[in-house]
């Protein structure tokens, strides 16, 4: 796929915001407050900002897990803690972690959550609704932490945009995975280990797409399913760059140089897994040594 901006800013800022879902400050904080299980602790963190919601909207606005894995955790994780509580844990998890893992994390990310913050502040809402929840939210005083709210805001800004390319392109939230997983991206084992869709429910999903014309007898893209794959990532990026071309050149260079040293050191302390469920992938060239540290 052809790195466009979008694409760019994306991929470099969202290392940062993957702290949430991979260290393990967040589910310290969760089980503290009686939440069970890992899986609890994402579905109550990511969704807090939208209320005490049922399992049926969260299975909607995330899209590709399974219903009934989000079952599993809501509405349950709210009989543990608040909504309001979970923000507030979630929180105090990343400001940890960062901590943790980039101890001068503070003054190396001024300039970087100032720009963040402009960029949050432009991207698109309507029609958004997980972007739009966390846009809402008061935005934290520490420079590291207002860095960690704008890359959630951008990130889930683009994502409510894939599910809309993905609606349009008539993909279900399981052909959604097959399709990626087909263009190279994760495996199919890393996608039912963390989206939980079964096997009969993925062989459905590929007959489906073979009647359509877009999967091969071996599991392979057809031309038309590889058209449609770029035609999701495309209306991805140009639903994202609505906010970005507001933002201006100028300001996303300098954003994409500020942020990618300190995303390129989390990526090489290996806080976010190489084979992870959001196709996010670094170049060994582009790792800085791990020990040097973003800033320094």
């Amino acid at each position: 796929m052809t790195e466009s901006r979008a694409r760019r800013l994306w991929r470099v800022l969202e290392p940062y915001h993957a702290i949430t879902y991979f260290a393990p400050d967040t589910r310290k904080a969760t089980d503290a407050l009686g939440l069970r299980g890992g899986w609890m602790s994402y579905f109550g963190c990511r969704a807090a900002p939208l209320g005490p919601v049922g399992p049926e909207v969260v299975a909607a606005v995330f899209y590709n897990f399974h219903p009934s894995m989000v079952a599993r955790a809501i509405p349950d994780a709210w009989t543990f803690a608040s909504p309001e509580q979970l923000l507030v844990a979630r929180l105090e998890a990343v400001d940890s972690a960062v901590r943790r893992l980039m101890p001068d994390a503070s003054t190396a990310v001024r300039r970087t959550a100032e720009l963040a913050r402009q960029a949050a502040e432009l991207a698109p809402v309507a029609g958004r609704p997980i972007a739009a929840a966390n846009a809402a939210l008061d935005w934290p005083d520490e420079a590291h932490l207002v860095l960690w709210q704008a890359t959630t805001i951008l990130r889930e800004s683009r994502g409510d945009g894939h599910v809309a390319a993905l609606v349009g392109a008539g993909l279900t939230p399981c052909q959604a995975l097959l399709t990626i997983s087909a263009a190279g991206g994760p495996s199919k084992a890393v996608f039912q280990l963390n989206r939980r869709w079964s096997d009969e429910e993925w062989a459905e999903a590929e007959e489906d797409l073979r009647s359509r014309g877009l999967l091969d007898a071996d599991g392979t893209l057809t031309e038309a399913g590889h058209s449609l794959r770029q035609e999701v990532e495309d209306t991805t990026d140009r639903l994202a760059e609505q906010g970005w071309a507001a933002f201006g050149d100028d300001k996303a260079l300098e954003l994409d140089r500020l942020i990618r040293p300190i995303s390129g050191a989390i990526m090489a302390t290996g806080a976010v897994p190489d084979d992870n469920p959001m196709a996010l992938r670094w170049e060994p060239d582009e790792l800085p040594n791990a020990s040097a540290g973003p800033g320094r």
